[in-house]
């Protein structure tokens, strides 16, 4: 058995971080057998038309929400590079800091089925496994055309259905509502805490605090 270390890479806005990337997360680690997990905040997703939280408040949310757990990152890989996020970016110069290291790139099975429309897919079939989320009681999820006639290692992260969404804790707390409504079935207690604290997601936006 290889004794390179297994690592793989989450990312997303996480805006905010919530139960279902936890959920998700610890999946990956023991299902993949991680010795890390990086969860990679984005910070110019060039997919997403709408305005962000600041990448120093998300981060903050990834540590509070991946506490605990000690084969949790935080990798501000892409918040600290101008520019739009483009994953291959990221794989590349973590994998030129890490060459003896086995790479993961953990997706949900909607993003699996959009990744013909990624920057340099091709590449990335080459450079990662692709470790695809999907419902455990659901049969695997097909690839798309392009991505099936190209060999790729994939492996399946069973997932249980969590009832968890970004876009509906951002709704419940643009209504005025606290975020400690939402822990801990939605929200950890550490997240809904920062959010409360630092009033995020409401109107107008919250200025970014001064980086120390």
């Amino acid at each position: 058995m290889s004794s390179a270390p297994r690592i793989g890479l989450f990312g997303g806005s996480f805006d905010p971080p919530h139960v279902a990337h936890i959920a998700l997360a610890r999946t990956a680690l023991e299902h993949l057998r991680l010795d890390e997990l990086h969860w990679i905040p984005a910070g110019q997703p060039w997919q997403k038309a709408r305005q962000l939280a600041s990448g120093t408040h998300r981060a903050a949310m990834v540590q509070a929400a991946a506490c605990g757990e000690p084969r949790f990152v935080l990798d501000r890989s892409e918040l600290d590079r101008p520019g739009p996020s483009y994953t291959i970016d990221t794989v590349r110069a973590l994998q030129a800091g890490r060459p003896e290291a086995e790479w993961f790139l953990v997706i949900g099975a909607d993003q699996y089925l959009r990744l013909s429309s990624w920057r340099q897919w091709q590449e990335l079939l080459l450079r990662v496994t692709l470790a695809v989320a999907g419902r455990d009681t659901a049969p695997p999820t097909l690839p798309p055309h392009d991505v099936s006639a190209l060999p790729h290692r994939m492996e399946r992260l069973p997932m249980a259905p969590v009832d968890a969404s970004s876009t509906a804790n951002r709704a419940h707390l643009a209504a005025g509502r606290p975020a400690a409504e939402l822990a801990p079935t939605i929200l950890t207690a550490e997240v809904a805490r920062y959010i409360d604290r630092h009033g995020l997601y409401r109107s107008p936006p919250t200025p970014e605090p001064a980086r120390s």
